[in-house]
């Protein structure tokens, strides 16, 4: 089921049209405020943002601008600007549709289901699966196994493992992992690395003082391999 974020501060436009949607098959959660909208996006990663550009605290431009900066989450702008010359800065900005308002929940389904299908990519395309010994982590149905065993991770816990898988053998840095998986600037927050990786080891059946998998370099960052693998 599709996940969509809705930031639109209109109560009038945003009930029925969550309702609209659910109707048709998609997960769907709404904020009010820009900034409410960007830490959603950030923390809940939906398969696709809906934004208003009136926003109260915040014109969506900007708040366009500032998800382009730390997501690639597709975008469908919903404006009652209908002018050439703006709807080409936001699709320079960023935004990968738009309606213009007013718009049935017909249309944005059809909108949403046409840039969902683009931002899949081809179906007939590689198998994004990783595999790294014993384990197997599919970024598609976000699902992760360890010898044939499900494993539960909560949102952050799997994009912390599939960004390290990505990478085996590779020693990565606190600071990268800060940037590309919490999407937030390095300082003073390696501890919540290191709690992440605590709970995943957990998870994993191992322990910092007895790795598997999750091998800690101290001073430099973690490598993920598998058991045994040559270094």
């Amino acid at each position: 089921m599709p996940r969509l974020l809705l930031i639109e501060d209109d109560l009038t436009i945003r009930t029925p049209l969550i309702r609209a949607l659910r109707e048709r098959g998609h997960a769907v959660a709404a904020a009010s405020t820009a900034m409410t909208g960007l830490r959603d996006a950030l923390d809940d990663r939906p398969d696709l943002v809906v934004l208003d550009l009136g926003l109260p605290d915040l014109d969506g431009r900007e708040l366009l601008r500032m998800l382009r900066a730390v997501s690639s989450v597709p975008v469908i702008v919903a404006t009652a600007r209908d002018d050439e010359s703006e709807i080409v800065r936001l699709l320079d900005t960023g935004a990968d549709d738009y309606l213009v308002k007013p718009f049935t929940a017909a249309q944005l389904d059809a909108r949403v289901r046409a840039v969902l299908r683009r931002s899949a990519g081809d179906p007939g395309a590689a198998d994004p699966t990783l595999v790294v010994g014993g384990l197997r982590i599919d970024p598609r149905a976000r699902q992760v196994s360890l010898d044939g065993v499900p494993v539960e991770l909560t949102p952050r816990e799997f994009d912390l493992l599939h960004h390290l898988a990505g990478r085996p053998g590779q020693v990565v840095s606190k600071r990268e992992l800060l940037t590309e998986v919490w999407q937030i600037p390095y300082g003073g927050a390696d501890k919540t690395v290191d709690v992440h990786l605590s709970w995943l080891r957990r998870k994993l059946g191992e322990t910092a003082q007895e790795p598997r998998y999750l091998h800690t370099i101290r001073g430099v960052g973690v490598r993920l391999e598998a058991p045994g693998a040559s270094r």
